[in-house]
């Protein structure tokens, strides 16, 4: 039976491209009726869209697995943008007020728009987080209300490359898919795997991606950083497979033996890892490679992107996703090079879900993105029914369409050619037949006698009853 009623969202990995369709309960838990996963490799990169006819062609597929699935038509979806190419810039904006005005909600929204108009060189505005308002000399998050001669609002405007954005577009565009809007990822994603507390008292987000990693800093329920930098699970593996292994090779050691935190007591210098049956390589150069890595990502997570004013703020501590977070020991790494002892690893969202996809149970962090969008969606995505192909082997009968008979006109009676077929007039000097001849040409199945063609045949009966008469004559004669 087609489903009636559900939100599609769809999240653009790098690894892959993931379309996931369910339905939001009264309870707000989740139940996902479907899901689709395309290889992302050969047209995504960090993120960002770079092969457009590839991209358009997983989605189209990913668009009508879901409909089959479903049985029913896909009216729009939900996107997610993320990649590399996201960052954030603070602006602020002023407008100046006549002497003891009180500030309404116009003017704040004003300044919200003023904020909005804001151009960047190849840079497009996704979307802004309002940090407070300066009424005065002092801070407000609501300033609606108070009594002043000056507001001044500042924003954090989260900015997207411009081609990257059109090349997005292009590609819903070209496989036929009407978007209901998009949003932004990392941001749907905090909404739904942070708790209030953690928003509120300060905390930093990390998703762990296949190429990216994106990095988030709240405080008092406000996005004060983020960006995204182009390290992730992926570095790890190419390091591996400098050790004379195949990329699928060093994938599967990373999952098996792969820690991101070893303590020096802990190393053994003889110890060896199998690859396979014949190969085999040190431990020690392994765990190298493994944690010098994750020791870069870290790194760059908490020294290049956390703003320092933060270092101190941070009560609810850090939150890791993705599928990055599987890592063994990657808590540790991150206390070791952070000093926050308050890491907690999200692995599924806050929203109950019921699904009986594996990827979904699984509670591995690489669906949190994805369930986030469908979190987000409020728009009915379906549309109508997918009818059945018909059975060829049916056997049952069916009704038979009959049409009355209807007198022809000119237009019905245009032959294969286009031209029109119009009778010959019976000529005048015809000669009336003799009663005789009536028997013959007269029988049943033969041409109307008022047509040409009955006259010509006609003709012919003539013609071959006066040779056989004439014959018959010959044969008595002799």
């Amino acid at each position: 039976m087609a489903a009636k009623e559900f939100i599609v969202a769809i999240e653009l990995g790098s690894s892959k491209i993931t379309g996931i369709a369910g339905k939001k309960n009264m309870d707000g838990s989740i139940q996902v009726l479907a899901v689709v996963r395309e290889d992302a490799t050969p047209c995504i990169r960090k993120g960002v869209v770079y092969n457009i006819d590839k991209t358009s062609a997983c989605l189209i597929n990913i668009i009508n697995k879901l409909k089959t699935l479903l049985k029913s038509e896909i009216s729009q979806v939900y996107v997610g943008v993320g990649g590399q190419s996201i960052r954030c810039i603070p602006n602020n904006s002023v407008k100046t007020l006549p002497e003891d005005t009180i500030i309404t909600q116009e003017m704040v929204n004003e300044l919200m728009d003023n904020n909005r108009c804001t151009r960047y060189t190849d840079l497009e505005i996704l979307d802004a987080a309002t940090q407070e308002y300066k009424v005065g000399t002092l801070y407000q998050v609501d300033p609606v209300g108070i009594q002043s001669d000056k507001i001044e609002g500042n924003f954090l405007n989260i900015v997207y490359r411009k081609s990257f954005y059109r090349n997005l577009v292009k590609c819903f565009e070209k496989a036929k898919i009407s978007i209901a809007e998009m949003y932004l990822a990392p941001i749907a994603l905090a909404q739904s795997i942070l708790t209030e507390t953690e928003m509120r008292s300060g905390c930093l987000l990390v998703d762990l991606g296949a190429d990216t990693t994106t990095v988030s800093v709240y405080y008092k329920n406000i996005l004060r950083h983020l960006a995204v930098i182009p390290l992730g699970g992926n570095n790890i593996t190419k390091d591996i497979s400098t050790l004379m292994m195949e990329d699928d090779e060093a994938e599967e050691m990373k999952i098996k033996y792969g820690k991101a935190f070893i303590e020096p007591t802990d190393i053994d210098t003889d110890e060896t890892l199998p690859i396979d049956a014949e190969r085999s390589v040190s431990a020690k150069a392994f765990n190298e490679l493994v944690e010098s890595r994750v020791d870069e990502i870290i790194q760059n997570v908490w020294f290049g992107q956390v703003p320092p004013k933060y270092y101190d703020k941070l009560m609810g501590g850090i939150i890791l996703t993705g599928g990055g977070s599987r890592m063994k020991e990657i808590k540790k790494a991150f206390t070791d090079i952070t000093g926050i002892q308050k890491v907690r690893i999200a692995d599924t969202v806050n929203q109950k879900v019921t699904s009986t996809d594996r990827g979904v149970y699984a509670h591995d962090g690489t669906m949190n993105t994805a369930l986030a969008l469908l979190a987000k969606g409020d728009i009915n995505c379906a549309g109508s029914a997918i009818k059945p192909i018909p059975d060829l082997f049916d056997t049952e009968e069916r009704p038979v369409n009959i049409q009355p008979n209807t007198p022809r006109t000119k237009a019905s009676k245009m032959g294969e050619t286009g031209q029109m077929d119009y009778p010959e007039k019976k000529p005048s000097s015809e000669k009336k037949r003799k009663p005789q001849e009536k028997d013959i040409r007269e029988k049943p199945n033969t041409p109307h006698k008022d047509g040409w063609i009955s006259r010509g045949y006609g003709m012919l009966q003539d013609f071959y009853t006066k040779i056989i008469s004439a014959e018959n004559e010959d044969e008595y004669d002799d």
